[in-house]
């Protein structure tokens, strides 16, 4: 990625100049770090020696994220149960396929909830994942009640003795009270049957300061215990997930990099940060 690293390399060879200061101040701001963060991490490199300004940097930014565990903690026996929430076009469908691609090939046994009953497309698309990856999916009836669907699929995980059981919820949009409040119907009636162990919102890399405000909104709803950011793939300036968990103190835990099965890694934030700072 290397999207500071030029002006790193500048910045150890000549003192900076306001114009490069200048310059610096507006590929931060463009990455989607966020104004606040920016002005911090400009004033560290006004103040620290060029020699020693990468490591500054990365220990300013290493050390605003959370701290909490980036791994998905699962139960040693029952099922670990997953919701995953966000809004429409992030990728979240593809994400809980992609995340039950990995478990499974962790040899655990996974089964998928199709709740987003109000998109007849999702349900195709998880189905379709579901046969690809052969994991069984939970189905309800077109624009049934999302809440019975996640429900039957709780009933079924731990009747049937299944490891993982990750539901996709609806694509709310954060600003319809209505559908937040029937997310946090989904959660209560899942755990009439079993605890949610996790819940993840699935934030757009490419989608700006915004996925700082929906991932709000959603943490207000049903409290979420970690991220997973979608489209980082080389052409996303990338620090919303940065701004993101910076500003919630929660955990980025998987990262999407790509459209195929496979595409889905454990965020890693030294790797990352030091992918923003290499040097071209």
């Amino acid at each position: 990625m290397g999207l500071f690293g030029s002006f790193f390399a500048k910045f150890s060879r000549n003192k900076a100049t306001p114009e490069d200061i200048d310059e610096f101040r507006r590929v931060l701001i463009e990455s989607d770090i966020g104004a606040e963060f920016t002005e911090e991490i400009i004033k560290l490199v006004e103040k620290e020696r060029a020699e020693v300004l990468e490591e500054k940097v990365t220990e300013k930014i290493l050390g605003s994220l959370s701290q909490s565990a980036r791994s998905i903690e699962l139960k040693p026996a029952g099922v670990t149960t997953i919701l995953v929430v966000g809004v429409n076009g992030t990728g979240k469908t593809t994400s809980v396929a992609k995340m039950a691609k990995l478990f499974k090939g962790e040899g655990k046994k996974v089964l998928l909830a199709a709740a987003d009953t109000f998109r007849a497309a999702a349900v195709e698309q998880l189905s379709t994942w579901g046969e690809r990856i052969g994991t069984p999916v939970v189905v309800g009836k077109p624009n049934g009640d999302p809440a019975s669907v996640a429900f039957d699929a709780a009933t079924k995980a731990t009747s049937e003795h299944f490891d993982i059981l990750i539901i996709d919820t609806a694509g709310r949009l954060h600003t319809k009270n209505n559908l937040m409040e029937e997310l946090t119907k989904v959660r209560r009636v899942v755990e009439k049957v079993t605890p949610i162990d996790e819940v993840l919102f699935v934030l757009d890399g490419t989608t700006g300061q915004n996925g700082v405000t929906q991932a709000k909104s959603f943490m207000e709803a049903v409290t979420l215990t970690g991220l997973i950011v979608t489209k980082l793939d080389g052409s996303t300036k990338g620090g919303i997930a940065l701004a993101t968990e910076r500003t919630l103190q929660v955990p980025v835990k998987l990262i999407g990099t790509g459209e195929g099965e496979g595409d889905l890694e454990i965020f890693e934030p030294s790797a990352y940060v030091a992918d923003l700072l290499t040097q071209p």
